[in-house]
């Protein structure tokens, strides 16, 4: 696993990495992308915060590398600011590739102005508290998602998909094809094809004409 394998998840999108990946890893959630236009893939790095509280947040940044994405999560997702502008700050500094807040965010115009890639449910100002020790790098579940640490999470505007860290050259190899596969039925497609009969589905809806 590679950065350039990072780099190529990011370009291929989460759509095309959830089904070449045999429609699994996908964060079903609403999530705000806060820099449009924004893609990224990179391996999780994850705070577990206890409900309502931040504290793992401020001790992640002691922790993660460049080119991580911080995934930031609580027992149960609530529209209490877990990030804001400085903590931002520090993930940036120290080579976050992006964050992903299953909560939310505040100081949104200064988050735009700073430019980290940051996914997350809520836009709220509620604050949280800073009293009681989460866990780092422990699995959590994000919109039905199973993040171990180390998995590769890729954002884009469609929103979040999750491959499992031994499976990324399988998933890899899947959604290339699938590019493949996309491109040459756009060129059937830009020529007049309808997709009612390239994948068959004419058959299913008016039958075998018997």
């Amino acid at each position: 696993m590679s950065e350039r394998d990072h780099a190529e998840l990011a370009r291929l999108g989460t759509a095309t990495v959830y089904e070449g990946g045999g429609r699994r890893g996908l964060v079903d959630a609403p999530l705000h992308q806060v820099i449009p236009g924004s893609r990224v893939a990179g391996p999780a790095r994850i705070a577990l915060c206890a409900q309502d509280d931040n504290l793992m947040v401020h001790a992640v940044m002691a922790a993660v590398q460049p080119g991580e994405v911080l995934v930031v999560t609580m027992p149960e997702p609530a529209p209490v600011a877990l990030i804001g502008d400085l903590l931002a700050t520090q993930a940036k500094v120290h080579g976050a590739a992006a964050i992903l807040v299953d909560a939310s965010v505040r100081d949104l115009e200064e988050l735009v102005e700073l430019a980290l890639p940051i996914w997350a449910r809520y836009v709220r100002v509620r604050g949280a508290v800073k009293e009681t020790p989460g866990e780092l790098d422990v699995p959590v579940t994000v919109g039905g998602a199973t993040i171990h640490p180390g998995d590769i999470v890729v954002l884009d505007a469609d929103g979040a998909a999750v491959v499992e860290h031994e499976r990324v050259a399988e998933v890899l190899a899947g959604a290339l094809a699938r590019e493949e596969n996309e491109r040459v039925k756009r060129a059937k497609l830009q020529e007049g094809a309808l997709s009612y009969d390239l994948d068959g589905l004419r058959a299913i809806v008016e039958g075998d004409g018997a």
